[in-house]
């Protein structure tokens, strides 16, 4: 009874799963490099190739080798060390990409076969005309763990006629030379990143659930300061299956569903008997999809990441921990708000949707350049998925790809994830040694030439041979690249501070402005002092002139005149001055005179007319001459 039982169990599990896939599986895109033949001129040109899903591919990008065809264990089954063979490229050559022909075993141990004989890279040739296919890793058992997760090369899957092309021109002596180049492998449009991941709360699933949770682990610090500076828009998903209608009403259908058989999780022991039930998976992935809405809401989003790694840490299966009473001390230790949570889980018994849940199955299906989720864990980046190692280094290549070149935050020029190319002889840009500023600017695609700002002064040139500053205040860094010099504490410039960012000689000096001004001498080339009685005596940047006996040179006129004339005119200058002050103020006198007397006039003829002719202004005066007197 107990067999039937089990039996029936795994039945209804594999129904399920293939109720998923017909669900979900209607589209799968295969993320794609370019691989280019440089060499020879017969198979030159641009190939597709399709990345494994193992390894660190190089994304942002790119690498060059040689091809070469082993003799022997051309399917790179067996360890190419039994045949003698070595795939390591010596001091100065380019590296090796191994070429090996599809079948006969997995396609991950061709390529952990090849990294260890040496080669740099693996391209694995399809057997069938077909389209490209995704080269995934097979579901891992202890002896394929042991070697997926230490694969640290890129591999591709490349067209069968392609493939043949390449082993023709080998074994006909060619030196064939590609370039694998991942830099438009991830789309890089603007300056922020968005990217999801696909994941799951079980921590009991085996190899592929311990390699989640050390990755989520790892990459939290990364993660979180990229969220917190506004560089990426993170999103966290959760698959969920859906239980047929036919069995709704089972003991296993209800074991591993909620809201009657909606959202569905496989049982985590693989036994209905014991143990945590797939129900209790799919709770906790709703608590952490919850978790991240309430975070979201006070724009704080990065919690999310705190939350399941403590949930990782304090809530394990193993130690039967794994439950709402220790998930809701974790969120009470963040700080986190326990009701609005819980109203957003909802009623997990209700015969209705969850309405976070059936977006979550929404989002499963593919849209645009992404295809379906199917597996777990999966990675988007730029609603691209990722393809390779989860691992944080070649993670974080992946998502550095993804930003619009020269935008990259600080975390992606890290030595961890870049190669600084400006070290090394400054990647061939422009630099000023004196005042150590360069055009060189470190990019996580490799270096780019630019002429900087600095200081508020724009740099304007190619950026490889030439940055000469340009508008206000260019004069301040290195003088603007002018000639300058000083002496007995005297300096001289050919910057000219101004938008045109010309070099110009100063007076009294020639040349290009740039290398050299060089004195000129007024007194030798006859350009100043050449009046009759003028001596010349050259100066640096100038010249003196004097005059014989008591003549003053005026070296706006160039010419000499005597000091007695001068100091005649300066004498009668002074008393036209005092002159035109005395005429000045009599003038001002005689009409300030003339003002009052004119005033006191008037004053005058008014009262004498007001004694005969009373004005307007004024009551009638009354005749004492005619009144009555008693």
């Amino acid at each position: 009874m107990g067999c039937f039982k089990r039996s029936e169990s795994a039945l209804l599990l594999g129904f399920l799963v293939l109720i998923f896939s017909e669900s979900v599986l209607g589209r799968f895109v295969v993320e794609k490099n370019s691989l280019r033949v440089t060499s020879p001129d017969s198979i030159k040109g641009t190939h597709d190739s399709a990345i494994g899903n193992f390894g660190i591919p190089q994304y942002g990008g790119s690498m060059a080798g040689t091809v070469v065809y082993p003799k022997e264990n051309r399917k790179g089954c067996k360890n190419f060390d039994d045949f003698g063979i070595s795939f390591k490229s010596k001091p100065g050559a380019l590296p090796f990409f191994v070429l090996v022909d599809r079948g006969d075993c997995f396609f991950a141990l061709k390529v952990w076969n090849a990294q260890n004989a040496g080669a740099a890279a693996v391209l694995v040739a399809d057997d069938v005309e077909e389209a490209l296919i995704t080269m995934d890793s097979p579901e891992e058992d202890s002896a394929s763990a042991k070697y997926i997760a230490n694969i640290t090369i890129p591999s591709a899957l490349i067209g069968k006629s392609f493939g043949e092309n390449l082993k023709k021109a080998i074994s006909g002596g060619d030196m064939v030379n590609v370039n694998l180049d991942w830099r438009e492998a991830v789309p890089h449009p603007d300056d922020r990143v968005e990217y999801e991941l696909w994941t799951n709360s079980n921590d009991e699933c085996g190899v592929k659930c311990d390699m989640l949770m050390e990755f989520v682990k790892d990459f939290k610090g990364a993660a979180q300061i990229l969220e917190k500076g506004g560089y990426t828009q993170f999103t966290p998903h959760y698959i969920t299956w859906y239980c047929p209608q036919a069995f709704t009403v089972s003991k296993q259908c209800k074991s591993q569903c909620i809201n009657h058989g909606r959202y569905c999780a496989p049982d985590p022991e693989q036994d209905f008997s014991s143990g945590y039930e797939g129900k209790d998976v799919v709770l906790e992935n709703l608590r952490q999809l919850c978790v991240f809405k309430v975070a979201n809401e006070t724009k704080k989003p990065w919690v999310w990441w705190d939350y399941v790694t403590d949930f990782q840490i304090r809530c394990p299966m193993k130690e039967k921990k794994y439950n709402k009473e220790c998930a809701e001390g974790v969120i009470k230790s963040l700080g986190l708000d326990l009701k609005k949570i819980e109203k957003c889980m909802g009623d997990s018994n209700a015969d209705s949707d969850n309405p976070v849940l059936k977006e979550e199955q929404d989002a499963q299906i593919g849209k645009g350049s992404r295809g379906d989720v199917t597996i777990l864990p999966t990675l988007v980046v730029n609603n691209r998925q990722y393809r390779g190692k989860l691992e944080k280094g070649s993670v974080l290549k992946a998502i550095c790809a993804g930003f619009e070149e020269t935008t990259e935050p600080a975390v992606c020029l890290s030595g961890e994830v870049e190669t600084n190319e400006c070290l090394d002889n400054n990647g061939g840009c422009w630099q000023d040694k004196t005042s150590n500023i360069t055009a060189c600017k470190d990019t996580f695609r490799g270096r780019v030439c630019e002429c900087p700002l600095v200081n508020g002064v724009r740099f304007k040139g190619d950026g490889y041979s030439s940055c000469t500053a340009s508008g206000p205040g260019r004069c301040k860094i290195n003088n603007g690249g002018c000639w300058h010099e000083t002496r007995n504490g005297i300096t001289f410039s050919a910057c000219m501070d101004n938008e045109e960012g010309k070099c110009t000689c100063p007076p009294g000096f020639k040349g290009d402005g740039l290398k050299s001004c060089k004195d000129i001498d007024e007194c030798k080339e006859r350009k100043a002092c050449q009046c009759p009685e003028c001596s010349c005596k050259n100066t640096w940047g100038s010249y003196d002139c004097t005059c014989s006996g008591d003549l003053l040179y005026i070296r706006d006129h160039d010419t000499c005149i005597s000091k007695r004339a001068t100091e005649v005119k300066s004498a009668w200058a002074a008393v036209w001055v005092i002159l035109i002050g005395l005429a000045i103020a009599g003038g001002g006198g005689y009409l300030v005179y003339k003002y009052r007397l004119r005033s006191y006039m008037d004053s005058e003829i008014r009262a004498i007319m007001a004694q005969y002719m009373p004005l307007d202004s004024q009551n009638e005066v009354p005749n004492h001459v005619s009144d009555d007197r008693a």
